[in-house]
């Protein structure tokens, strides 16, 4: 049986991955939880979960939007924590992207962050609470070579959320952003678009020595279910904190970049990079 008095928790992207495991994680906690996605045959199984409703919802689509928040104000009456988990990276040189690639990956990442949130503070104000977590990452705090447009993505999400925490703290909400770092999910298959199509390029020689530091053997990779505890207790634990990071590695690398100067920080990215 729903219990009506439960929080409410609106989640975008959650048909895999982060996404998935927060559903899940919400549910299992006894939030009412809309579980939003572009395609539902890809998370019909989630609607078998108590207190859980499936949604269709394409960030990238303002009448998407619209019609997944009406739907979840119409099914639960509230929301009292918005995830902004849809997205997706762009890998390769910024001058080989197209203009198609661009735009997608900034109207996906940021734009559709823009839109879901200002779709469900009108709600929020009304209630004088709730909560708006971001999932930007490390990626918004280091920046790697090759993933200029990505980093760019996320490096906005936390100047955003940052800000926006600001304006809304006077009216009972707040803002805050997850930082994970490397994750367990199909996130570089599925999820990652190449800006280049494999030919030879002037790139070609950096391109190589990145993809071969990328795919070396790495055992520090967080589980999406890990990130979705780190996404819980921001919506939970009512403080005022903004910045969660999320995996060992995470913590690890935020820190040694704070404590390093600007030319160790570019030397130690290179070396990593395989450059």
């Amino acid at each position: 049986m729903t219990d009506h008095t439960s929080p409410v928790v609106l989640i975008t992207g959650a048909s895999s991955g982060i996404g998935r495991a927060t559903t899940e994680l919400f549910a299992a906690q006894g939030w009412r939880v809309a579980a939003t996605m572009r395609n539902l045959s890809q998370g019909a199984d989630l609607a078998g979960l108590p207190n859980v409703e499936v949604l269709p919802l394409d960030v990238t689509d303002a009448s998407s939007v619209r019609a997944a928040v009406a739907e979840t104000l119409d099914q639960f009456g509230r929301i009292d924590a918005l995830v902004n988990n849809a997205g997706y990276g762009l890998f390769g040189p910024f001058e080989t992207a197209s203009d198609e690639q661009i735009s997608r990956q900034f109207a996906t990442n940021v734009d559709g962050i823009f839109a879901v949130t200002r779709a469900v503070l009108p709600a929020m104000r009304s209630q004088g609470s709730g909560t708006i977590i971001n999932v930007a990452s490390l990626g918004g705090l280091i920046a790697l070579p090759l993933f200029s447009l990505y980093n760019a993505t996320k490096f906005a999400v936390v100047g955003f959320t940052e800000a926006l925490s600001y304006e809304l703290a006077p009216l009972g909400i707040k803002a805050k952003y997850i930082a994970p770092g490397g994750v367990a999910t199909d996130f570089a298959g599925r999820s990652m678009v190449q800006t280049f199509d494999g030919v030879e390029n002037a790139y070609g020689d950096t391109l190589s020595k990145v993809v071969s530091a990328m795919t070396g053997v790495r055992t520090d990779y967080s589980s999406p279910e890990s990130i979705a505890e780190v996404i819980f207790s921001s919506a939970t634990d009512g403080t005022g904190q903004v910045m969660y990071l999320a995996g060992q590695d995470a913590d690890q690398a935020y820190a040694l970049q704070r404590s390093l100067s600007e030319a160790e920080k570019l030397e130690m990215v290179r070396q990593r990079s395989g450059l």
